[in-house]
């Protein structure tokens, strides 16, 4: 099983999240960026995030990177 994360954890690794809700609204993707925190639900305060697939930032990518 996919490790799952809440508001306020690190997230480990860019990619894009399934976030799963308290029942308010059907699980929905997300992208979350490595080093930022989960958010809360401005709703149900307690969504869990599971990766679905890592994806680099374009940011952090070999070929997009600053200074090269």
């Amino acid at each position: 099983m996919s490790e799952e994360f809440k508001p306020g954890d690190k997230v480990p690794t860019s990619g894009i999240y399934k976030v799963m809700h308290d029942g308010h609204t059907q699980p929905h993707e997300v992208t979350c960026i490595e080093g930022e925190q989960f958010p809360p639900c401005n709703t149900c305060k307690h969504p869990k995030f599971v990766l679905v697939r890592t994806a680099h930032h374009v940011a952090h990518h070999e070929h997009f990177k600053k200074g090269k």
